[in-house]
């Protein structure tokens, strides 16, 4: 049922130099855009990845698992920069510690 409302918008940008990749996503990463996400992340080679998501303002379980795959695809190469909402969705799933996880 149409409600009136916008849409929910997402977009996600990727631009790097072969070494380090450098992913911008905004909006809602949800079972519908998540791995959209993750394979906006993995279409260039890269050695580094830095995941921002600052300006996420929904994150689900589809999202925290394309971030858990990409921390397995890049281990200890891999910064995610979280809006405060993917932080409070990652804390509560256990994985507020992980070290990819940047400080606010």
């Amino acid at each position: 049922m149409d409600q009136g409302g916008a849409p929910p918008v997402f977009s996600v940008t990727a631009q790097g130099d072969g070494e380090h990749r450098h992913v911008l996503v905004t909006g809602e990463v949800d079972m519908a855009t998540a791995d959209t996400m993750f394979q906006t992340a993995l279409r260039e080679p890269a050695t580094r990845l830095l995941l921002d998501l600052r300006a996420v303002t929904f994150f689900d379980s589809a999202a925290i698992y394309a971030v858990v795959r990409l921390s397995q695809r890049f281990p200890a190469a891999l910064t995610v920069l979280p809006s405060r909402q993917v932080r409070r969705v990652l804390e509560i799933s256990g994985l507020g510690e992980q070290e990819w996880l940047a400080d606010a």
